[in-house]
């Protein structure tokens, strides 16, 4: 009966126990040597392909590189009439006004200073045509005498200016002992020595002093000058 459970116990270990792979097995292999032998049959992989430089390939990833990113998509922009709008920061009841240019119209100016423009209409011909109408419509005008004074028009002052010769001044006529200061009274109703000195001839000077003019009797009433004209003449 011993005997018997003794076997029975051998049978049930020996079923159990497990089986150890040879010694010289390598894991998952038969053994060592069929491991080496395959892993030299075996073709190694092939490295990666390193890429080959040109200049062509060079350009095209600098281009790449720098190509200007695409703009992000956006709205469609409404057309704005913008010709009422006032200029900068100004009040909405302001407008814009035109320059004196924008109010000239086209036409009305001259393109003289256009070569293309006037080589287009104009020819060395044209140009002669042009200067001998305009030597035709020349004209000078000849220099005629001074028309004579008709009529009693009064002393000529210039005339009695360029016929004497002594300067303010000098007593050329007689006179009575009319004083500086009457002169002066009579001489303040004319306006000018020009007025004074027609009105001094027109009563018989320069021989008579009737209005009392000249007291100091050179001839020239209330100051009156006669070397401005005689200058002219000259």
């Amino acid at each position: 009966m011993r005997s018997q459970l003794a076997l029975m116990a051998a049978a049930v270990l020996a079923a159990c126990t497990t089986q150890v792979p040879d010694s010289g097995a390598g894991v998952g292999f038969e053994d060592y040597n069929s491991y080496m032998k395959d892993r030299t049959a075996a073709p190694a992989p092939a490295p990666a392909a390193s890429p080959v430089f040109t200049p062509d390939g060079a350009a095209a990833a600098i281009d790449r590189a720098t190509a200007p990113a695409a703009p992000a998509a956006t709205a469609p922009v409404t057309s704005i009439d913008n010709r009422n709008q006032p200029r900068g920061n100004a009040p909405a009841g302001i407008q814009e006004t035109t320059s004196e240019m924008d109010a000239v119209a086209p036409a009305a100016m001259s393109d003289e200073q256009d070569f293309n423009a006037v080589s287009a209409r104009e020819s060395i011909e044209s140009d002669a045509q042009r200067i001998a109408r305009n030597r035709a419509q020349y004209h000078v005008d000849q220099p005629t005498a001074l028309p004579e004074r008709t009529g009693d028009t009064g002393p000529n002052i210039v005339q009695f200016a360029l016929s004497t010769s002594h300067p303010p001044g000098t007593q050329m006529y007689n006179r009575s002992g009319l004083s500086l200061s009457s002169a002066d009274r009579n001489c303040a109703r004319y306006t000018s020595p020009d007025l004074a000195q027609e009105a001094f001839l027109a009563a018989g000077g320069p021989e008579k002093d009737r209005k009392g003019l000249d007291p100091d009797g050179d001839g020239y009433a209330c100051g009156w000058d006669p070397r401005p004209f005689r200058t002219a003449l000259q």
